[in-house]
């Protein structure tokens, strides 16, 4: 990896944020094949920054870069690249005050939630941020990201994994990608914000955040996610005449370890006998299966009609109102954990980091 500091020579490192560029549209560079990954983005990002006004300029801290050799598509990625990043802010964490992770946008909420699990106990702030648009190209919204990120990330209150997008900053695992290219890109559904810039100035509300609950060290948990990086987690939304031997085709195969149920409304499911005696099945023979709603908000309330009765029944894990990213990655983190088969189920409904 590759590093260079701003302000090194005059201000000790603690006092310094830590930026890992991974990947991302944000570093894109036009060529004559249309977009491709761009090098030296060290010195594009302060040559970005630098475009800022002064009294703004002057109120950024100080931070080093570090730039993956081998960058991330967001869209490949796999939970094992989630453990890398992981190990990598937690052999820095003693060393800076915050940390800023430049994430291509596809996952980039689902490697927030990851890193959220991963990460118990942060802190300090770790914030992700991307851009819709190249740092360079007309209308980026790439300056603006950089900027807001590392602001929040020297907000000694904020003590978690968040995600700051297009002037608001997000708990990490409770957000979303909820349009393809529009620069408003992430929302939280289901949890207000952590923070926002007004005008000229960048708000936490503490209330809303985990610094206040959260007390003692960092208690991590890194496990290896090697042997759920190839499909062993799945994810299955229901579709209007789905039959009992396309959901058995799943959770059949010996291989699949979990699995994130997408129902409808408040968690409803044909009125198949089959389906459920699948679910029970499946659950039966130790795989860890949590429901949540296709509704992008809301919770799911199983048995609240008669289509979803029998889900408890067979071994469904409610996930409230999680979202699909916190629900796939909690399921990664806790399949990963040295843990028996009931207290992973105990630990998938208890809120470990504000999911739920």
């Amino acid at each position: 990896m590759s590093t260079l500091s701003r302000l090194a020579q005059a201000t000790p490192t603690q006092e310094r944020l830590l930026v890992i560029y991974t990947g991302g549209t944000i570093g894109m560079q036009q060529a004559d094949n249309g977009l491709t990954p761009g090098g030296n983005f060290a010195q594009r990002m302060a040559k970005a920054l630098s475009q800022l006004p002064i009294a703004q300029q002057q109120l950024l801290p100080a931070y080093d870069v570090i730039s993956y050799p081998t960058l991330i598509d967001s869209s490949t990625a796999t939970p094992v690249n989630w453990q890398l990043l992981a190990g990598d802010i937690s052999s820095r964490l003693t060393g800076y005050r915050g940390f800023v992770i430049i994430h291509g946008t596809d996952t980039l909420s689902w490697t927030a939630a990851s890193l959220a699990y991963q990460l118990q106990g942060v802190d300090r702030p770790v914030v992700l941020t991307g851009a819709m648009l190249p740092l360079e190209a007309p209308g980026s919204d790439g300056l603006d990201n950089l900027h807001g990120a590392l602001r929040f990330a020297a907000t000694a209150e904020l003590q978690e994994v968040a995600i700051y997008f297009a002037n608001r900053l997000m708990r990490g695992v409770r957000a979303i990608k909820q349009h393809s290219s529009a620069l408003t890109a992430f929302s939280t559904p289901d949890y207000p914000l952590l923070g926002e810039r007004v005008d000229d100035d960048f708000v936490y509300y503490p209330s809303r955040g985990l610094g206040l609950q959260q007390r003692g060290a960092p208690r991590f948990e890194l496990s290896d996610y090697q042997g759920l990086s190839q499909g062993e987690v799945v994810r299955i939304a229901l579709w209007p005449g789905m039959a009992a031997w396309q959901l058995d085709a799943w959770l059949s195969d010996p291989r699949v370890k979990g699995a994130v149920l997408q129902l409808w409304g408040a968690g409803n499911l044909p009125n198949d006998p089959a389906l459920l005696n699948l679910l029970a099945a499946a659950s039966g023979e130790g795989k860890l299966l949590a429901a949540i709603s296709l509704c992008p908000e809301g919770s799911v309330h199983m048995g609240a009609y008669a289509a979803g009765q029998g889900l408890t029944d067979a071994g469904v894990l409610s996930g409230d109102a999680m979202t699909p990213e916190a629900t796939f990655t909690k399921l990664v983190h806790l399949l990963a954990q040295p843990i028996g088969f009931d207290v992973q189920r105990q630990r998938f409904l208890t809120s470990l980091v504000g999911e739920r």
